[in-house]
């Protein structure tokens, strides 16, 4: 029985990031005899065991063959005479077919050690275009690699083009496109993501509301990129500055839908776009059975982010509804979602990135003064039911006619 360190703890030790997980490939060894040696079996699909003290994993070599379409296509073959260099053969890139022995020497049969170098991501053999999830996984990595300089190699792109004109990408089941793409959304670069799924063909298949936006032109005065997909991406950027919510993120990314389907003849103007957008983004979110706190906050931001671009313009009536549609008094840790995802919609134009805004000032100020009213008076006053929401709701519109004429 021989233990390696392998895939990404090794890749990463070589960049000089943390690792954060170790992993294990044991080559020579049956499932009785991890068991034996009092390895936990956890594994479903083939032999995983965990480590009776570390609990880091530890897989038993093993071999794959393509039997169907899309990713749950495959069987697995693990036997005490499948190789270290059979196993890492079957892996998605270069730079995650590593192993390192238990004294620090790198076995490195593909290539990856200098392919970190070279800063590319390419994959290990033909085999590659067997499994659709390898698409968003290589785009997933190009976004946390992006700071380094990583690209995906030309040939990789070609034989992930290849995969989309197949019709692989079909085969992706929702929920895991949904856990790639989370996962590229808590990236520091989740827009390299999308654009590396747009380059080879596959964004138009999976997130075609997206695709949609690229071309569409915007009133240049206020958007100097013109294309409503080169926005998108910069609100995505910007919404990566202000927090590290995926729930924020997303929001930002799909708040403009709507313009992808604002009819010709009104271009460059988008009216009506917010509610044009919300059934875009509940059809995604039910797609890929996207989390209900994910969706809830897209859908505001989609339908009331120009309520909050107006917010100095809007009466205090107006300004009050808004805060009660957003449920703002019930969920204030929502609000601020909206905010954030809202104010990088605002930072998200060339020329606009450190632009200080008066919009959250706005809100946040008009939130406090009515947030701070109570119902417990009323009660003592003697009102009872409809007659205490009214009365809340008069004192809260005052409170934010009074904070308004101070400012």
């Amino acid at each position: 029985m021989e233990k390696y360190h392998v895939g990404g703890c090794v890749r990463d030790k070589l960049l000089g990031l943390p690792v954060k997980d170790y992993d294990w490939v044991v080559v020579g060894a049956t499932p009785e005899q991890m068991q034996a040696a009092g390895y936990r079996p956890v594994g479903r699909d083939f032999p995983v065991f965990l480590h009776p003290e570390t609990h880091e994993e530890h897989a038993l070599a093993r071999t794959e063959r393509k039997t169907g379409p899309g990713y749950t296509g495959f069987t697995f073959h693990a036997a005490p005479d499948v190789t270290l260099e059979e196993d890492l053969a079957r892996r998605d890139l270069t730079i995650n077919a590593l192993a390192e022995t238990q004294t620090g020497e790198i076995i490195d049969p593909f290539g990856g050690q200098q392919d970190l170098k070279d800063r590319l991501l390419r994959h290990v053999s033909p085999a590659f275009i067997e499994d659709p999830v390898r698409i968003l996984r290589v785009a997933r990595f190009a976004a946390r690699f992006a700071e380094l300089g990583f690209r995906v190699a030309d040939e990789t792109r070609v034989l992930m083009q290849q995969m989309v004109d197949n019709g692989e990408v079909d085969a992706l089941v929702p929920e895991r496109v949904w856990q790639e793409t989370l996962r590229a959304l808590q990236e520091n670069r989740p827009e390299v993501f999308f654009e590396v799924l747009r380059d080879c063909g596959a964004l138009a298949k999976l997130f075609p509301e997206i695709e949609r936006l690229y071309g569409v032109p915007q009133p240049e005065e206020h958007h100097p990129e013109i294309d409503t997909g080169v926005h998108t991406m910069l609100v995505l950027q910007q919404a990566v500055k202000l927090s590290d919510d995926p729930a924020v993120r997303f929001a930002a990314l799909v708040h403009d839908l709507g313009k992808g389907v604002t009819p010709e003849a009104e271009l460059p103007a988008h009216i009506d776009h917010e509610e044009r957008g919300v059934p875009l983004v509940e059809a995604l979110c039910d797609r890929y059975k996207i989390p209900n706190e994910f969706r809830e906050l897209a859908v505001m931001v989609t339908r009331y982010h120009l309520h909050y671009h107006r917010a100095g313009e809007l009466n205090d009536k107006t300004l009050l509804k808004t805060l009660e549609s957003l449920d703002a008094f019930r969920r204030p840790e929502r609000f601020e979602q909206f905010l954030l995802a809202c104010e990088a919609d605002s930072r998200g134009r060339p020329g606009y990135e450190e632009r200080v805004f008066d919009q959250p000032r706005i809100m946040r100020e008009a939130f406090a003064a009515a947030n701070a009213i109570e119902a417990g008076p009323f009660v003592e006053q003697g009102l009872q039911g409809k007659a205490i929401a009214e009365a809340v709701h008069r004192a809260r519109l005052n409170a934010i006619k009074q904070v308004r004429r101070a400012a």
